[in-house]
């Protein structure tokens, strides 16, 4: 109901009969791939020169080569997945748990004027706290435990996907309401078939900025948090920082790089389709 809505309220009417020309696929494949290749090429070649002109020691940083090198060697032992996977298994954990507690609670403040005058200012501050800063009270709640990372992983992300909902709530265009109320649509049937759809943009950039917050505070915790028996990402850099071990440090901090690159672009996929549904993308400039 709400993308017909949209579609005749919003939509301006487009003629068929001369659609805009199209690059070759390739080409615009080339296009989105180069600036980012351009860009690894810039940081590399900086990196390089930062060695190369002697600013610190090799073992305190190490070039590129030293660094994927070391990189290459841990891809091939099982070890290396084990610590991946027992971090994105506390990630994926963490962030499905905030995803529900922000989304009921962004949707019941979203409805409630008492409940948004109570805490609605509530959720903005909670968003701007450190993570880091929660991490005292959930070692001593939780002790040094996985279930400390969790608490705060949570923390991170859940006042985000809230945020986003509300905002999204809030921006649904008043005659979009008011024509599915005409339709028939009132209650909680307006808020499903009209003002949540109308809301999807905005949720899902609030769902795209909660794992960022995630994220971070996933490896923050894992660098305080250290578990007996489970290797993760986190723990590993910790120890290749007692250790003095520079190769292997940034060996894995390319990893969280990359790990976090991967599924932000999975977010800005979903984002693009569905602002492509509700015909939010502009043309080319």
């Amino acid at each position: 109901m709400a993308s017909e809505l949209a579609r005749s309220i919003v939509l301006p009417e487009v003629n068929e009969s001369s659609p805009a020309p199209r690059r070759g696929s390739g080409r615009r494949l080339w296009g989105d791939v180069w600036p980012k290749v351009a860009a690894i090429a810039l940081i590399l070649t900086a990196w390089q020169a930062v060695v190369w002109s002697g600013w610190q020691p090799d073992y305190v940083l190490p070039g590129p080569a030293a660094v994927f090198g070391r990189l290459a060697g841990d891809l091939g032992h099982l070890d290396f997945y084990v610590g991946v996977a027992i971090t994105l298994r506390r990630a994926l954990v963490g962030y499905t748990i905030a995803v529900a507690i922000g989304s009921v609670v962004g949707i019941l403040v979203a409805r409630v004027t008492l409940l948004r005058k109570a805490v609605g200012s509530a959720i903005l501050g909670l968003q701007s706290m450190p993570s880091i800063a929660w991490f005292p009270l959930a070692i001593l709640l939780f002790q040094l435990s996985e279930r400390a990372i969790t608490f705060v992983v949570i923390l991170g992300a859940a006042p985000a996907i809230a945020a986003g909902l509300l905002g999204g709530v809030d921006h649904v265009q008043p005659l979009l309401v008011r024509v599915g109320r005409v339709m028939g649509a009132t209650g909680l049937r307006l808020y499903r078939y009209v003002v949540l759809p109308a809301a999807l943009p905005s949720f899902v950039g609030g769902l795209k900025q909660g794992w960022a917050f995630a994220w971070r505070s996933l490896m923050a915790g894992e660098l305080l948090v250290i578990v007996n028996h489970q290797q993760s990402l986190g723990q590993r850099l910790q120890f290749a920082r007692d250790l003095s071990d520079a190769e292997q440090l940034l060996a894995l901090m390319i990893v969280i790089f990359v790990i976090g690159v991967v599924i932000d672009s999975l977010f800005s996929a979903l984002d693009r389709s569905i602002r492509q549904r509700w015909g939010l993308l502009g043309g080319e400039i």
